[in-house]
């Protein structure tokens, strides 16, 4: 086991290569309760949220993904725990939210601000430049395939609040992420500012994402710009016909 300034392997911001191996192979082991995980060394929890909240304040970009288990509204507990999610995100200058409201594809055209497709995790930060962001109410199963991608391909780092056992392919994870924890992440933020961590984005307060975000926000009917709408039906890559393959008759 990792502790202390002992790593097994750094799970460090990439891009680190095409297919960078999964960090639980590499031996980096998860997060107990109390515990996190911080590039691949087992620290306290409060130092993993103290490291995630000045990642949030100093590098560009920072995003918050919301996945399904926060968005849906399923239960009680998840309806609290999205009023306490924004109250993390009022103490994030400049923070930006991008919601993930469903994981399939979406074809022809995916739009990178509003939605991460599963095959390529990564264009959305790509497209919107960011070096910094959270996974919160995200399934594990999908969270594990993104963390490597997102490692292999940019230098996010990759901030990963599970409500299970914890994600070693983040750069930083907390396990059994409540809404106790919410409250505590959001305390830790206060604190790292009050010791002197400058806000990159100081004075901003959440930063408008997409086109449906800013229609929202300023009470405009959702519209998207001209420019991205697609006409009905299969269009650019794939407007071509279908090849109805290989006739075994023919010479």
């Amino acid at each position: 086991m990792t502790q202390g300034n002992e790593v097994a392997y750094p799970v460090v911001a990439g891009p680190e290569g095409i297919l960078p191996p999964a960090a639980t192979v590499m031996g980096v082991p998860l997060p107990e309760e109390g515990e996190g995980l911080v590039e691949g060394r087992i620290v306290s929890e409060q130092e993993a949220l103290e490291d995630a909240a000045i990642a949030l304040l100093t590098r560009k970009n920072a995003t918050l993904f919301p996945g399904p288990l926060v968005l849906w509204g399923w239960n009680d507990h998840t309806n609290e725990k999205a009023k306490y999610f924004f109250d993390v995100a009022n103490e994030l200058p400049g923070i930006r939210i991008i919601p993930m409201p469903d994981y399939r594809p979406i074809y022809p055209k995916i739009d990178p601000e509003a939605v991460i497709n599963p095959c390529h995790p990564n264009l959305t930060i790509w497209h919107n430049k960011i070096e910094a962001c959270v996974f919160i109410g995200v399934h594990c199963h999908f969270a594990n395939i993104t963390l490597k991608m997102v490692r292999a391909g940019t230098n996010c780092y990759t901030i990963a609040l599970c409500a299970e056992a914890g994600h070693e392919d983040a750069m930083c994870s907390v396990p059994n992420f409540d809404i106790e924890k919410l409250v505590r992440f959001r305390d830790a933020i206060i604190k790292v500012k009050k010791n002197g961590i400058k806000p990159l984005y100081e004075g901003k307060g959440i930063v408008p994402t997409g086109w449906a975000q800013i229609s929202r926000l300023s009470g405009k009917t959702a519209e998207k710009p001209k420019d991205e709408l697609l006409e009905a039906g299969v269009t650019g890559a794939f407007s071509h016909e279908l090849e109805t393959g290989l006739d075994d008759t023919a010479e």
